[in-house]
């Protein structure tokens, strides 16, 4: 049950066709409303059902005697709801919660993840992906757009602590980063030495190899 000033919602995942918790829910809410002298606005209320099979069964709540209105689309809290569920909202929700939980601080530890724990995180991105109904990136994919992305952005900003340490690689010939040598593959998997590969080897690297 999620309740908003004077909104209330009521949520349950009903399974195998068996709804009797969900609607012995409903029936406590409304007793609950009668003692405490509140009044439900039945024509306001509406239910709800977001099934994605074919064959759906129906039914319908009754509250004194009046049943309350099956829709397809709802607007709750400013926010628009649909049967099916909207992929663009579930993908806006992807990014902006998962995402960046999941992903955060990701140009830091990607580089020393071990290898079991990468395809564990990977495997929670395509049940993602599934939920939400795109292919999503992975863990390497979007470690490496955040690592580049953050190495233009130290190159751009010359008042950056490492600013001055990696424009002192670039080659005044090439325009390149000048690999740096690593005695340690710990040291090879962090982010300067792994930022300079991706530089080299990217569209940004050759992009940039030609402007000078």
């Amino acid at each position: 049950m999620q309740k908003f000033s004077d909104d209330t919602a009521i949520v349950a995942c009903v399974r195998g066709g068996q709804g009797a918790e969900y609607r012995n829910l409903v029936k406590d809410f409304v007793a609950w409303c009668h003692r405490t002298n509140l009044l439900l606005n039945t024509s306001k209320t509406k239910e709800m059902v977001v099934d994605f099979r074919r064959a759906r069964p129906l039914s319908q709540q009754v509250f004194e005697g009046v049943e309350v209105e099956m829709v397809r689309t709802y607007r709750y809290l400013g926010l628009h709801l649909d049967e099916r569920l909207d992929w663009k909202l579930l993908q806006m929700f992807y990014q902006t919660v998962v995402s960046s939980c999941l992903f955060y601080a990701v140009v830091c530890w990607e580089g020393s993840i071990k290898k079991r724990d990468e395809m564990r995180l990977d495997k929670l991105v395509r049940q993602a992906g599934s939920a939400v109904g795109v292919e999503l990136d992975s863990v390497v994919k979007v470690a490496e757009g955040r690592t580049l992305h953050k190495l233009l952005s130290i190159m751009d900003d010359d008042g950056h602590p490492l600013h001055t340490i990696i424009m002192d690689r670039r080659s005044k010939f090439s325009g390149r980063l000048l690999s740096q040598s690593c005695s340690t593959d710990r040291l090879r998997r962090s982010f300067v030495p792994r930022a300079i590969r991706l530089f080299n080897s990217s569209q940004q690297g050759r992009k940039r190899d030609e402007d000078c």
